[in-house]
């Protein structure tokens, strides 16, 4: 019998090396990847964050296909699991008979598909021929459009993607990587650092150094295809946690310097000058502090096997900081 995926295994994906949570439910269930991701340049110390696509509409990929199984290893597969594991991502076989039916003996099944397609059984396993058995992947298969990827496990000869719908591609693997890509939680250089004075401009700025791209790089074993993600901050947005406040520039977008830093620091005798990216505070604080956000932009590239390259939307990552305001303290002789 078939059932819903989920049923084995556990939920989300293995962004590591294969085998993940533990071996048999990475090869059971089809909620789990084997693709590899690592970061290969950026910062990786101290608190870091995901990425916000500016593209609401945008999200990484749904479902795809990926090889799990020589023919050897599907056998052992359904001897050492008893034939319980997902075909699919929405479906699931429980006893050896299905398995043995479809992948040793050649018996035709249904794919889970709109059009309910018949995939041609297979003999012995394929054991012996040089290839692999691909399965979908979904890592959220209560995702509906999780559906799209309605084919079992199916055959597919080595060193060759199949031609089918959802196939992986570079570009896919950038789109995944995407949702791996973690930026620091950068803290905003401010002047004056403990309180700030109404009507006077606070300075903000973040040094080079701080402010670095983060590339994070994807491949799938056992084919030739890889991405690499390029995360690079190129802008900052200045929101001061109130109206009562004028923004340097007015916009509130602080640009980046040739550098790669964004505004100026601070010196002795600037404080009557107008800062190139910073905020003037109208009225002080009453016991709440402002809360300060800045939202960096991250502008976002890709670059993968057979020199595949392209741009995805790019992203953002806040961070808040609390701002004391206080009055200018005048002295009457």
């Amino acid at each position: 019998m078939s059932a819903p995926a989920g049923a084995i295994g556990g939920g989300g994906t293995n962004s590591g090396t294969q085998g993940g949570k533990d071996g048999k439910s990475v090869y059971a269930s089809a909620t789990y990847s084997t693709i590899k991701v690592r970061q290969v340049s950026g910062p990786t110390g101290g608190k870091r964050g995901s990425l916000s696509s500016v593209d609401v509409n945008w999200k990484p990929p749904a479902c795809w296909y990926e090889p799990v199984f020589t023919g050897q290893e599907l056998k052992d597969f359904v001897d050492s699991h008893d034939g319980d594991g997902d075909v699919g991502i929405h479906e699931s076989w429980f006893g050896k008979k299905l398995w043995t039916d479809h992948y040793r003996d050649g018996k035709p099944e249904h794919n889970f598909d709109d059009a309910y397609t018949v995939a041609p059984g297979y003999k012995d396993w394929n054991i012996g021929k040089d290839g692999y058995f691909w399965r979908s992947v979904a890592p959220d298969d209560s995702d509906p459009e999780s559906w799209d990827c309605g084919k079992i496990m199916f055959w597919q000869d080595a060193n060759v993607v199949p031609k089918v719908p959802h196939a992986p591609t570079p570009k896919m693997l950038a789109e995944y990587a995407y949702n791996k890509v973690e930026v620091p939680d950068t803290e905003i250089e401010v002047k004056p650092t403990a309180k700030s004075t109404v009507n006077l401009p606070t300075w903000i700025w973040l040094d080079k150094g701080k402010f670095q791209e983060v590339k994070v790089r994807a491949e799938l074993p056992r084919t030739n295809l890889w991405a690499e993600t390029t995360a690079k901050p190129v802008a900052l947005h200045l929101d001061p946690g109130t109206d009562d406040a004028t923004t340097f520039p007015a916009s509130g977008d602080c640009k980046i310097n040739d550098d790669g830093s964004i505004g100026t620091p601070y010196k002795n005798g600037d404080a009557d000058k107008t800062p190139p990216c910073g905020i003037t505070y109208l009225h002080a604080t009453n016991g709440t502090p402002y809360h300060l956000k800045a939202s960096i932009t991250w502008q976002i590239t890709w670059e993968g096997t057979g020199g595949a390259r392209g741009n995805l939307p790019n992203g953002t990552f806040d961070t808040t900081q609390d701002m004391t305001v206080q009055e200018i303290q005048s002295v009457n002789r």
